[in-house]
C-alpha cells in the first residue's frame, strides 16, 4: 500500500514538471508577444532592447527544459554504443535467453545488444512514459561473459527477465525516464551558463529549485524500485538458484573494479606511450581475470564489495541485504548447472565492432591483435625503469664530465676516492690517490678521442648501454647513481633504506631487454607486478637478477658479469634495443634531443556531446538576439505616428502661396502656415454682463463752485 502511495505521488510529481515546464514556455511566449506589440506601437522613441535581451537570455533555459522533457518523454532511441547480437551470430546466448524467459513465465526480448559496461539491464521502448507496451530490449555488458561462469551469467540473465515478468518495466520506465528528465534539464541550465553569461547570472536559483525537486522525486521512487528489484532476485533464485544469484552479484561488483583497473592502468597508459590498443580488449580483460595471480585479489574485491553501502541514488538495495534475503531461501532444483561450467562466448567479430565504439576515431590508435597486444604490454611495462636510469646514468656522467673539465682549468690533481678492498699503497680501504696533474690530463685527452672514435649510437646521450652503467659501478659512482636514479623513480617504486636495490633491478631489466632483443628470452606478463623475465633455457630466472645485484652492491664483481653476459652473446656495448612499436624506452621520444621525455596533456576538456550541447545553446541564444532585433526593428520602423486635434494643414486646404494673394482671390489670408498643422479653434464663449444696480439720481450742479464776475 505504502509503495503504491509512493508510485502515485511519483507520477503526480512528474506531471507537475510537465505542467511547469508548459507553464514556462506558455509564460515566454507571453512576454514574447508583449514585447514585439511595444515594439510596435505609436508614441516609442526607441525600440525595446530591454525585452529583446531578456528574451535571448531566457530562450536556453526555456527550450533546453522543454526539449529534454520532450524528449525523455517519447521512447528512447537504441543505444549508440551497442551491438545487435543476431540469432544466427550467438545462437548459444539466444536458446539460453529463451530458455530463461519460458523459465520465469515471460516473452523473450525482441533484441539483444552487447555493451562494454559491467552491467545488464532490460528496455522496453514503450510511449505515453511507457505505460503502454512496446519493444523489449535485451542490454548485455560483454566483459560479463569473459569473467563470469556460466552458472553466474544464468542467474543475472534471469534477475533480469524477472523484471519482465513481473512488469515492473511499467513503473520503472515512468521513474527512470522522470529521473532522466530532471537530470537532462539540469544539465540543459548548466550548458547554458557555461554558454551565454546572462544566464550565469540568475541560473543558480532554476538550479536550486531542480536539484531539490529531484531529490524528493527520487526519494519517493527509491523504495518502490528497490523492492521491485528483491522480486527480481527471487525470480532468480528460483530459475538459477540462491548459491548463483549471490555469486553474481559478488562477481558483479569484483568485475567492475576490475575492468575500471584495466581500463586505467593498463590499456590507456600503453595507448599513450605506444599508440597500439588491442582488436579485440575484451579477451585481453578475459586473460587478465583468469590469471592466477589475480584469484586472491578478485576473492578480495568480493569480500569487500558486502560491506559496501548503496549510492543515494542507486536503485538496487545494499549487496548486504540481498544476499541476506538469498540465504532464506529454499535451495536449487536438481538439475541446475554446475557454477564452474564452461563460459559463454560469442564471435570474435561482435567484440572487435565493440572495441571500436569503446575507442573510436582514427586517433584512437593502432588496432593489433591482442595476443601481440598483451606481448607487447608486458614489454612495455617491463621496461619502464630504463627511461630513469638513463636520466640518472646522463646525470651522473655530466657531473663527472664537469670535475674533470673544472680540474683541466685550474690545473689542479684531482682527488679520487677508490673503493677496493684496500690500497695499493696504505693498505687501508677507501683512501685518497693523488696524480700528476700532467698524467691526469693525458689520461683524459685519451678517454676523450676514444670516446670521439666510438660509432654514433654509442655517442649520443640517450643510447643507454650496459657498458655505461658498468663503468660508473666501477669508478665508484653507484651510490650518486643510486641516488639519482631513486629520485626519477615514481613515489611507489622508489625506496630509501636500501637505494641500491632499485638499481639492481634497472640493471636487471637492461640485461633483459638486451636479451630479448636477441631473441633467446621473452618478458612474462604479471598483472601485479613488473613483468617477469624469461630467460634462455638453463638459466633461472632469478639468476639474471643475482648477477646484476652482485655487481651493484659488491665492487670489482663488474667483471664476472661482463663474463657472464659474454657467455650468453649480449654485447655491452650494443645500444638499448627499441621498444614496443619501435619506440625507445618507456617515456622516451626515439630520436629526440637528448631522449627528451614524452609530453601528454592530461587537461581536462569537455566531451563531444558537450561541446555540441553548449554550441547549440549559443547558437539558439544568438538566432533569437538577432531575430527578435530585426522583428522589432521592422515593427518600431513602420509603426503609426500620432494624431493630433484640429484640422491638419495640408496642400489642399492651406490658402497661402508663396506668390501673394489667396486661392479665391476675395479672401485675404492673414498668416502663412508652411504646412505646419494649426493651432486648435475652440469656440468662443458667450459673454455675460451683470445688469447694474439703480442708483438714485444726484444733482450736483449746487456743489459746483460759480465764478464771480
Amino acid at each position: 500500500m505504502i509503495a503504491a502511495a509512493r508510485a502515485v505521488l511519483a507520477l503526480a510529481l512528474l506531471a507537475v514538471l510537465y505542467a511547469l515546464v508548459a507553464s514556462m514556455v506558455l509564460l515566454w511566449a507571453a512576454f514574447l508577444a508583449v514585447a514585439l506589440w511595444s515594439a510596435g506601437a505609436p508614441g516609442v522613441q526607441t525600440p525595446p532592447t530591454s525585452a529583446i535581451i531578456a528574451c535571448a537570455a531566457f530562450a536556453p533555459i526555456v527550450f533546453g527544459m522543454a526539449w529534454a522533457v520532450v524528449r525523455t518523454a517519447r521512447p528512447a532511441a537504441p543505444r549508440e554504443d551497442a551491438v545487435t547480437v543476431t540469432r544466427r551470430g550467438a545462437p548459444e546466448l539466444w536458446r539460453m535467453v529463451e530458455e530463461l524467459a519460458l523459465g520465469v513465465g515471460t516473452h523473450p526480448p525482441a533484441h539483444i545488444r552487447l555493451t562494454a559496461e559491467v552491467n545488464a539491464s532490460v528496455t522496453e521502448d514503450a510511449p505515453l512514459l511507457g505505460l503502454a507496451p512496446g519493444r523489449r530490449v535485451l542490454y548485455l555488458g560483454l566483459p560479463l561473459l569473459a569473467g563470469l561462469s556460466l552458472a553466474e551469467l544464468r542467474a543475472v540473465l534471469a534477475h533480469e527477465l524477472g523484471h519482465f515478468s513481473h512488469r515492473h518495466n511499467r513503473f520503472g520506465a515512468v521513474a527512470h525516464r522522470g529521473a532522466a528528465g530532471l537530470v537532462a534539464a539540469r544539465q540543459a541550465i548548466q550548458d547554458a551558463s557555461a554558454a551565454n553569461d546572462l544566464v550565469r547570472l540568475y541560473a543558480g536559483g532554476p538550479l536550486l529549485l531542480l536539484g531539490l525537486y529531484t531529490y524528493l522525486f527520487r526519494w519517493l521512487t527509491r523504495p518502490v524500485r528497490r523492492r521491485q528489484e528483491l522480486e527480481a532476485d527471487r525470480e532468480a533464485a528460483r530459475v538459477a538458484g540462491p548459491g548463483a544469484v549471490a555469486d553474481a552479484l559478488c562477481s558483479t561488483e569484483a568485475l567492475g573494479a576490475a575492468w575500471q583497473q584495466f581500463l586505467a592502468e593498463f590499456l590507456a597508459p600503453m595507448r599513450r606511450a605506444t599508440g597500439r590498443i588491442p582488436d579485440d580488449p575484451f579477451r585481453a580483460f578475459a586473460h587478465m581475470v583468469e590469471a592466477p595471480e589475480l584469484r586472491e585479489p578478485l576473492a578480495t574485491l568480493r569480500a569487500r564489495a558486502v560491506e559496501r553501502p548503496a549510492g543515494p541514488d542507486d536503485a538496487h538495495p545494499p549487496l548486504a541485504t540481498r544476499l541476506e534475503r538469498l540465504a532464506r531461501l529454499p535451495a536449487a532444483e536438481t538439475g541446475a548447472v554446475p557454477l564452474f561450467a564452461r563460459p559463454l562466448s560469442v564471435p570474435p567479430r561482435y567484440a572487435i565492432e565493440l572495441g571500436r565504439i569503446l575507442l573510436p576515431g582514427r586517433d584512437a590508435g593502432t588496432r593489433v591483435p591482442w595476443r601481440d597486444w598483451l606481448t607487447e604490454l608486458a614489454e612495455h611495462r617491463a621496461r619502464r625503469p630504463l627511461a630513469p636510469l638513463a636520466e640518472a646514468v646522463r646525470t651522473v656522467e655530466e657531473a663527472e664530465r664537469t670535475g674533470r673539465l673544472r680540474d683541466e682549468r685550474t690545473g689542479r690533481p684531482k682527488a679520487e676516492r677508490t673503493e677496493g678492498p684496500e690500497d695499493e699503497r696504505t693498505g687501508r680501504p677507501g683512501t685518497e690517490r693523488t696524480e700528476r696533474p700532467e698524467a691526469e690530463r693525458t689520461a683524459w685527452r685519451k678517454a676523450e678521442r676514444a670516446k670521439a672514435e666510438r660509432p654514433e649510437t654509442e655517442r649520443e646521450p640517450g643510447a643507454l648501454t650496459i657498458q655505461r652503467v658498468l663503468r660508473l659501478l666501477d669508478g665508484g659512482r653507484r651510490m650518486p647513481l643510486a641516488r639519482a636514479l631513486n629520485s626519477r623513480l615514481p613515489r611507489g617504486a622508489q625506496n630509501e633504506s636500501d637505494p641500491l636495490r632499485p638499481l639492481a633491478d634497472a640493471l636487471a631489466v637492461l640485461i633483459g631487454a638486451q636479451l630479448v632483443s636477441r631473441g633467446v628470452a621473452y618478458w612474462a606478463m604479471d598483472w601485479t607486478g613488473p613483468s617477469i623475465l624469461v630467460p634462455p633455457a638453463g638459466i633461472a630466472p632469478e639468476t639474471i637478477h643475482t648477477w646484476a645485484d652482485t655487481a651493484v652492491r659488491l665492487p670489482g664483481q663488474t667483471q664476472r658479469l661482463g663474463l657472464h653476459l659474454a657467455a650468453l652473446g649480449v654485447d655491452e656495448r650494443a645500444p638499448l634495443p627499441p621498444g614496443p612499436a619501435g619506440g625507445a624506452a618507456d617515456g622516451v621520444v626515439p630520436g629526440a634531443p637528448g631522449g627528451q621525455p614524452r609530453l601528454i596533456s592530461i587537461a581536462p576538456g569537455a566531451t563531444g556531446p558537450a561541446r555540441r550541447r553548449i554550441t547549440a545553446v549559443r547558437a539558439l541564444a544568438l538566432t533569437v538576439l538577432l531575430g527578435m532585433a530585426g522583428l522589432t526593428f521592422v515593427l518600431w520602423a513602420n509603426r503609426d505616428e500620432p494624431s493630433y486635434p484640429g484640422t491638419p494643414v495640408s496642400p489642399w486646404t492651406d490658402g497661402y502661396r508663396p506668390g501673394g494673394g489667396t486661392t479665391g482671390g476675395t479672401v485675404p489670408a492673414p498668416l502663412p502656415t508652411y504646412l505646419y498643422p494649426t493651432a486648435p479653434v475652440w469656440p468662443t464663449p458667450p459673454a455675460y454682463r451683470l445688469p447694474s444696480p439703480s442708483l438714485p439720481g444726484i444733482d450736483i450742479k449746487p456743489l459746483v463752485p460759480r465764478s464771480t464776475p
